[in-house]
């Protein structure tokens, strides 16, 4: 995009698109163009006055009332963000599904401000009445959307900066934005990170009082996360998906549409038991969920469900991931973790470089496990997931007023949490280059001071950093400093993939005897695993063997016919599927299995690859687990 400053590159864009006919491609974001591609097409005349009027008093007193339950919900966070924004200038709007504005606080002068423009309670901010803005565009696009002065459609409107963000009740049915917004000659930095914050959570607490007939799943990667609006929450119903939070949602790349689809046998390895009896639930990637169930439900579940479900299980301090995830190491892996451990101990940092799926962070978390300070905090940090806009603050922590909506009390950030012990730094060739010389400066002084000043706090852990990046190469383009890496590489290990391991058949043998739980592989079948080329490395071997699994019955003797096609065929046998009816007739389960373990979970992914709809996938998936 262009580098110009905002108001000159808009109004270029504007000119191009309005004056011209051209779309200015590039130069504004494609969400903005695509809006004003819709206002025009739906007869807005870029110089008419918006013609809107407030409701009436009692108009806007039946509106709220119908949405009280939003209302009651949303007000902590309204309140909230109000006294810290207020300060910036900035206000913070709540709506309905709709874009009519229930209510508005913030700062005095601002809410005036934005009156002059109808941006106040009772107006309806859809973009049919009022043209590209936050609001009514975060309502066609679903998702969150900034709006910048000259952006919005309508010129009046260019005194305006908002972020909005859509409310999604636990049935994925949108029920509200919230919707911050400020005078567009000032910057807003964090403004669309603090309104998603807020919609989280929102969105958590529809779940506080639980939801009637369902099994409800809280659960993260991080035990400590529990609790909190960042837990992931699934609710199913007779072995469906049928709630959930935006967090539970991105813990498998799913979207809103796929509630109501998502079958539990899609998602998970293993019945609801084992989260009674090891406080984790595996999932189809072989990663570990900790959490508890809360069981409102009064019909038996088709899903496999536990013997009894307490409101709430305490996470038992034992780790359940090596037991069933982790790979086998050999005789020669053992000796890199060795000689890997013993540079972590002597406080030098170690880079894990590999593709996707070779197992850096079950690398990581065994050398956390075998070093000195095996009894203290692993932290990981994924640098490529860190909210946009607040990654410097997550990363390094902040004091009390450091920016508009920092918490009162102050955040000690993500390198503190892990003093004393080891900071795994996964992604690390991601990291944006604008922090890269922050993070050098605290490994190098090994001090930190937070955002907002405070006292220098001086730091003591063990460093692994990961990346499935050619590093070399990104330093070559300008994209990672050289002299970060140095300060991160002074012992490198290189995870090779699958389709390069020595010994591939013992490999296969080894997890197979340890995932199999009490199965037989054919040698056949055992032959085409070893032989198969495995894009996704180790992860997806894991995840196509725990599938195998459960389709299979204990004792059961598992033969060529019951593998993946990929697996079966050198090449695939079918060609792309034109449709989702082609798509259907043409793969097999196994191929939709296979593929939705290559997509790492993925499910629109791993439809696209198949060339047929999540929906078909979901119910053949969800048609297998009632089978099995």
């Amino acid at each position: 995009m262009s580098q110009l400053p905002l108001q000159h590159r808009v109004g270029n864009a504007r000119r191009s698109f309005f004056e011209r006919g051209a779309a200015p491609v590039g130069i504004v974001p494609d969400t903005i163009l695509q809006s004003w591609q819709r206002c025009l097409r739906g007869g807005l005349s870029v110089d008419a006055q918006p013609e809107v009027e407030p409701l009436p008093d009692a108009r806007l007193r039946e509106l709220r009332e119908r949405q009280q339950k939003l209302w009651r919900l949303a007000r902590p966070e309204l309140d909230g963000l109000a006294a810290d924004i207020a300060a910036a200038g900035s206000i913070v709007l709540l709506t309905d599904e709709d874009g009519w504005i229930l209510d508005a606080e913030g700062n005095p002068g601002f809410l005036d401000k934005a009156g002059r423009v109808a941006l106040m309670p009772g107006v309806r901010w859809d973009e049919t009445t009022v043209g590209t803005n936050a609001i009514g565009t975060a309502i066609v696009e679903g998702r969150s959307v900034e709006v910048r002065g000259g952006e919005h459609y309508f010129a009046p409107h260019g005194i305006l900066t908002c972020s909005a963000t859509p409310i999604f009740d636990p049935y994925g049915q949108r029920v509200g934005v919230l919707d911050i917004s400020g005078d567009a000659r000032l910057q807003h930095l964090h403004a669309r990170v603090l309104a998603r914050q807020a919609v989280a959570h929102i969105e958590h607490r529809y779940f506080d009082s639980g939801l009637a007939d369902c099994q409800l799943l809280r659960l993260h990667h991080d035990a400590a996360l529990l609790g909190t609006a960042r837990e992931g929450i699934l609710g199913f119903r007779s072995g469906r998906l049928v709630a959930a939070n935006r967090a539970g949602l991105a813990l498998f790349g799913l979207e809103h549409a796929d509630i109501g689809h998502a079958p539990y046998a899609a998602l998970f390895d293993g019945p609801l038991a084992r989260l009674h009896d090891d406080g984790a639930l595996i999932d189809r990637q072989g990663r570990a969920l900790y959490g508890h169930l809360d069981d409102r439900s009064h019909a038996p579940a088709r899903v496999p469900a536990p013997g009894r479900a307490p409101a709430a299980l305490p996470v038992p301090p034992r780790r359940v991931a090596p037991v069933d995830a982790t790979p086998l190491f050999d005789a020669d892996q053992q000796r890199v973790l060795e000689r890997a451990c013993r540079v972590l101990d002597a406080q030098l940092p170690v880079l894990l470089q590999g593709e996707t799926g070779t197992g850096k962070d079950v690398v990581a978390r065994e050398l956390h496990r075998r070093s000195m300070r095996a009894g203290k905090p692993f932290v990981a940090v994924n640098c490529a997931a860190l909210p946009e806009g607040l990654i410097e603050a997550e990363l390094f922590g902040y004091e009390e007023g450091a920016f508009t909506g920092a918490r009162r009390q102050g955040s000690p950030g993500l390198l503190r949490q892990a003093q004393g012990g080891v900071l795994f730094l996964d992604e690390i060739g991601d990291m944006p280059l604008a922090l890269q010389p922050r993070l050098l400066r605290v490994l190098q002084e090994r001090t930190l001071s937070p955002l907002g000043g405070g006292k220098p706090v001086q730091l003591d852990f063990a460093l692994i950093c990961a990346t499935h990046r050619d590093l070399d190469q990104a330093m070559q383009a300008g994209g990672f400093r050289s002299d970060l890496y140095y300060r991160i590489a002074d012992h490198t290990v290189t995870l090779p993939p699958l389709r390069e391991h020595a010994d591939r058949p013992a490999l296969v043998a080894g997890l197979w005897a340890r995932l199999g739980q009490g199965r037989v592989l054919e040698p056949a079948a055992q032959a085409a695993l070893a032989a198969h080329a495995w894009p996704g490395n180790v992860r997806q071997l894991c995840a196509c063997l725990r599938t195998l699994v459960a389709l299979s019955d204990p004792g059961e003797v598992i033969g060529l016919d019951a593998l993946p096609a990929q697996v079966r065929m050198p090449a695939p046998a079918v060609a792309p599927a034109r449709g989702a009816d082609a798509g259907l007739q043409a793969m097999t389960l196994a191929a939709m299995r296979d593929a939705l373990a290559a997509s790492e979970g993925n499910v629109a992914q791993a439809a696209r690859a198949l060339g047929i709809s999540r929906s078909t996938l979901y119910r053949r998936l969800g048609e297998a687990a009632h089978r099995h």
